[in-house]
């Protein structure tokens, strides 16, 4: 079965790597397009077997699968060119969030789900979240959770669950990584600490803790327990973070949530407007 990835950004190329080296699909049977060439041909430079479309109808002829990997506002005139190739035996997978699967249906003629990759699913980890549209058979929603399940963990989530489930997988990777490094700024800062070795220790470090995790050693609340002793220096960076952290991560999901519904208002206006 051949797959189309239409769009070659940070979330398109993640998703061919992790289809490619996962063994979930052939480099000969992925057809990829992308606005500017010369990103579709560096992918092709390191996965020779890649066909480049010329066009995007090209992709939704030869292809049964076809990831939508742009921009929301750029989703609704695709589809539109795409029109007269997309027929019930096809499947539009998008992977953005803003756009519904009912959105995505009202719009063409063909099956349709949606998929939100994380950045984790590049070392063939994480969670892919799936959400699927009521035209889509048994069959192709089997089909999709195992390429998905080639490179990570689906889930299969409800609308109502979306942008939140999405700020855990997609976007968790990033605010973490944001925390680590401030992390490790603040080691160097404080200490004489290399830079280079700070990095290293905090590295392995989050490595150990990820596999504490994986094996069910300890919960989070455990493990915090197991590591602090009372009026040790545990306790003592707890007591900051606690004082510090404070109602930061309520109010980071309180704006994802705000951003996400300005998103969705437009989104629903272009796809209502021009049906």
């Amino acid at each position: 079965m051949k797959s189309g990835i239409i769009g070659t950004g940070n979330m398109g190329t993640i998703l061919i790597e992790a289809l490619i080296e996962s063994k979930a699909v052939k480099a000969s049977d992925l057809v990829i397009i992308n606005r500017t060439y010369e990103k579709a041909n560096r992918i092709k430079k390191r996965y020779p077997d890649i066909h480049i479309a010329d066009e995007i109808n090209e992709v939704g002829q030869r292809c049964q699968f076809i990831f939508i990997c742009v921009k929301p506002f750029q989703i609704f005139p695709l589809l539109q060119e795409m029109k007269e190739v997309l027929n019930e035996e096809k499947v539009i997978i998008s992977i953005t969030s803003p756009i519904s699967v009912e959105e995505l249906e009202n719009a063409t003629n063909c099956q349709v789900a949606r998929m939100i990759p994380s950045i984790t699913n590049r070392a063939l980890s994480g969670c892919t979240l799936l959400t699927f549209g009521k035209r889509i058979t048994e069959e192709n929603r089997q089909k999709l959770y195992q390429l998905v399940s080639a490179f990570s963990n689906p889930y299969e989530i409800s609308e109502q669950y979306t942008r939140v489930a999405s700020d855990i997988v997609s976007c968790g990777p990033a605010f973490f990584s944001y925390l680590l490094q401030r992390f490790i700024d603040g080691a160097v800062k404080q200490t004489e600490i290399p830079k280079d070795l700070a990095i290293e220790l905090t590295n392995n470090m989050l490595i150990g803790l990820a596999k504490l995790i994986e094996n069910n050693c300890y919960s989070l609340e455990t493990l915090q327990e197991k590591v602090t002793v009372k009026g040790g220096i545990t306790g003592i960076g707890i007591e900051v973070l606690k004082t510090r952290i404070g109602d930061t991560f309520d109010e980071l999901f309180k704006e994802t949530q705000r951003k996400f519904a300005e998103d969705r208002k437009e989104i629903s206006e272009q796809f209502y407007n021009n049906v």
